[in-house]
Order: structure tokens, then sequence, then C-alpha cells
């Protein structure tokens, strides 16, 4: 927190002059249990903060406000209709285009045409590994000099599915090329750490830091990238407010202090979107109020690209409705709550440094934890990830369970008329196909989804 004379004509009051008070108004009541609470990552919130809760001083993060960039996700089925679809969005108000390219029969030249290059930051999510693509991709765009940022991410690809993409020396190897193809210098980012899997199959906050940065440094040990480049984390923001704010910060801290050990200041990029994990099906119009709060959280963290999540993305197929209304809670929190690099509000907040600093010391000591028992591929493979993450899905799905986290319309305040199983265009539950993988993959699992099942069976 930056000094201030705002207050010097105040005397200074001590936390414990505040306990006090605050043990006085409590009338015998016990101050740790009445206002104190734990959070799933171990951290007691008090219901005050001040000075003396900044054991170790302000935390050391730039916080001079930075630009973010409302990101318009497209998933490349049909090349053509999604080439018209990144025009109409960047004319209703989108910056920054995110392609998912499923395979390499996308014409990428097709899916460009007409895009201003030069000026529109480009993300590619691909569902391959190719470097040739890469290559032909990179040569349409390099004489625009955009911001491409390509998300190669083959360690989430295993996470995710239980296999490599061909195997793992072949994946790297690949990468590796990839790599090598990107001009020197390079505006954007070659890989990936899509940590937003983390979240969505239930991992805590400590857990998702400490992960997404021993998955970014698998990178580094494989030599797959040439030095330390600008990688881009995909986050999933949860409703926890203050606590998904501190959650970004962090991760730069933490990524800083990775970047160091390579006497590298290369800074992250960071794409973050709305949790999938307490969206629902009933109710639905909540998930615009939960998906508001989170991007507002991204913002206030320091997300570089925020994407936002239709309200009824869960059930209903892409339409434009609401595709508008995700893009237009982006453009309301810019440009109307004016949150686009005029001030840091969260700058000297007690609160939000202590939250910041307990977790990345928390999430620093969790990666040397699974740096000193093999990196994270070798946790992947033992299975030790995957089952830590489950038991933190399963404390937070028994809070869920016995209403000690609320979803609004889902397990509090529930409308009993309210009928959705003739709304369903997507199946908005966990559907497994049986296949044989190499590891157990990460699934990710809404927290509402047996309560629903039950809901729709009840309906006839």
């Amino acid at each position: 927190m930056k000094e201030s004379t705002f207050f010097k004509d105040f005397d200074a009051i001590s936390a414990k002059a505040w306990k006090q008070k605050i043990q006085y108004d409590l009338k015998g009541a016990d101050y740790n249990e009445r206002l104190v609470w734990e959070s799933l990552e171990g951290i007691k919130v008090k219901p005050f903060y001040n000075h003396e809760d900044q054991k170790n001083g302000a935390v050391d993060l730039d916080t001079t406000p930075r630009h973010w960039s409302i990101g318009e996700t497209i998933f490349v089925a049909d090349v053509d209709k999604s080439n018209q679809k990144a025009l109409e969005a960047l004319r209703q108000g989108a910056e920054s285009l995110v392609f998912t390219i499923p395979n390499e029969t996308v014409d990428p030249k097709q899916l460009l045409k007409g895009l201003d290059l030069g000026n529109v930051p480009l993300h590619f999510e691909f569902q391959f590994l190719k470097p040739s693509y890469v290559q032909d991709l990179l040569g349409l765009v390099r004489d625009s000099a955009p911001e491409i940022h390509l998300h190669i991410d083959p360690i989430g690809h295993l996470a995710r599915e239980g296999n490599w993409f061909i195997g793992m020396e072949e994946d790297f190897a690949r990468c590796k090329k990839i790599s090598d193809l990107a001009p020197s210098p390079y505006s954007g980012s070659i890989f990936s750490v899509d940590a937003s899997l983390y979240q969505n199959a239930g991992a805590n906050r400590v857990q998702e830091l400490a992960y997404a940065l021993c998955h970014a440094h698998e990178y580094l040990n494989q030599n797959t990238l040439s030095g330390i480049n600008n990688i881009t984390f995909k986050i999933a923001i949860g409703g926890n407010y203050f606590f998904e704010i501190a959650k970004l910060q962090a991760l730069r801290l933490l990524w800083k202090t990775l970047a160091k050990e390579y006497d590298s200041d290369q800074d992250c990029h960071i794409m973050a979107i709305p949790s999938l994990r307490n969206k629902t099906v009933y109710a639905y119009n909540s998930n615009m109020l939960r998906t508001t709060t989170e991007c507002l959280s991204a913002i206030l963290g320091g997300a570089d690209t925020v994407c936002n999540l239709a309200y009824d993305g869960l059930y209903h197929k892409g339409n434009d409705f609401g595709n508008r209304i995700a893009r237009n809670q982006l453009l309301l929190l810019k440009h109307e709550s004016f949150l686009d690099g005029s001030f840091n509000p969260t700058e000297g907040a007690y609160y939000i440094e202590s939250l910041t600093q307990q977790l990345a010391q928390k999430a620093l000591e969790l990666l040397k934890q699974l740096e000193a028992s093999g990196g994270f591929l070798h946790q992947l493979k033992s299975h030790s990830i995957q089952r830590k993450i489950k038991e933190s899905a399963d404390k937070e799905q028994s809070r869920f369970d016995q209403e000690n986290e609320i979803l609004v319309g889902t397990n509090r305040y529930v409308n009993p008329a309210e009928r959705m199983k003739g709304e369903l265009q997507l199946y908005p539950f966990v559907n497994t196909k049986p296949r044989k993988t190499l590891i157990e993959p990460i699934i990710p699992k809404r927290l509402a989804e047996a309560m629903e099942k039950e809901r729709l069976e009840k309906e006839g």
C-alpha cells in the first residue's frame, strides 16, 4: 500500500484494539467461532485486516493498471461460418478472438479472411499437434505482426484426455519444432497451461496455482522452450470474489519467482474465463450474475484477456442472443464501469494483499513438494494429482450438499414449478466414453449435477 497523508490527523488503531472492541460487542460470544471462517485452502479469514497483516510487507507486484481485451471464443466447426462469426463479434465490440481448431482440415487463410490482423490479438487452441500447420498459419500473418497465442499444451491434453497426441517423445519433439518456428522477437506466446481443467474438476486455489506452475515448469524441464518465452495461463474464475482476485495476483507473483530462476523477467499472459463448476441448468438466469462477478474478479486480478460464458451455454446450442449478452456484460464492465486501465481499485486492500500472500506462499510450498516428488508428469502418471483433486472436489461437494455452499435456485430458494426437461438441447452432465488411456484423465464436473439429474427425472 502506498503511503498516504489522508489520515495523518487521525491516530492509528491497532489490530488488538479493534479486536477488543469487537469482542465487547459480541457480548461473550467466541470471536473465532462467530467471525472467523476457514476456506477450502486452509486460509482463516478474519472480519477485518490492517497493516499488521502485511507480515512480509506489501505485495511485490506491479500494480500499474493494465489494458485487458474482451475475448470471443469460437469453435471452428465450419470455416466460413466461423469467419463470419468472428467478423460480427468484432463489429459488436469483441477485441480478441479465441479459435478452437478441431483438425488440420481447417483452412487458416479462409478463417482469417477480412480480419485486421495487425490490430486483433488472436488465440488458437489446437486439438491436434502438427508443426507444418502452425508454420502455414504463421506464414499467413508474419507481415502483419499481430499478437498471436498458439496455446500449445500437450501436457494439458494428456491430463484431460488421458493420452498424448502421439506419444511423449514425439509430442515434445513437435513442440520444440513449433517453438523454433516463432520469429524473434515474438509478440504473443507459444505454450499454454490450461489450468481451468483443474478448477473445473474441483481443485482448490492453492492446488490450482501449484499445478499450473508445475505444469509450466515441465515445458522448461523438457527443453521445449528456447529460454523463457511469454507463456499463457488459461484460468477458470470461481464465485469467491476476493479469493479469485487474489488468485490471479498470486499467479503473477509465482510466475515471476519461477522466471527469476531462469534469469528472466518475462511476464505471463493470463486468459480468464468463468468457471463451469458453479453454473446451473435450473435458475439459469443466475448464471448471468455469477459470470458478471467472476469476470469482474478476472479484471481486478489483472487478466490480460477475459472471455465470458453464455448464461444458457450449459443446455442450449450456441445462439446469437446468449453470445451477445455474454459479450455485452464485458462491454459494460469495460466502458460503463470504466474498468480498463484507469486505476487499480485493489491496490492497498489489506484483505486482498493478505489473501494474495497466503495463496502464493501455500502454492509455492506445494510446488516445491511436487518438484521434489518427481515433477508434474510423474505425479500425473502416479495418479497423485487426480487423487488430490478428487479429495478437494469431494469436500466442496459435501459443502454444497449440506447447503454450506449456496447456489441460488438450486440448493437454496428453489422454484419447484420450474421445468427444464424440454429445454435441453445439449447434455449438461459428465458423459465419459470408455477408452484405453495411459493415465486416469481429470474430468470436470459441476456441483449441481446430481441434484439436477434428480429434478429432471421427477419432471417425468
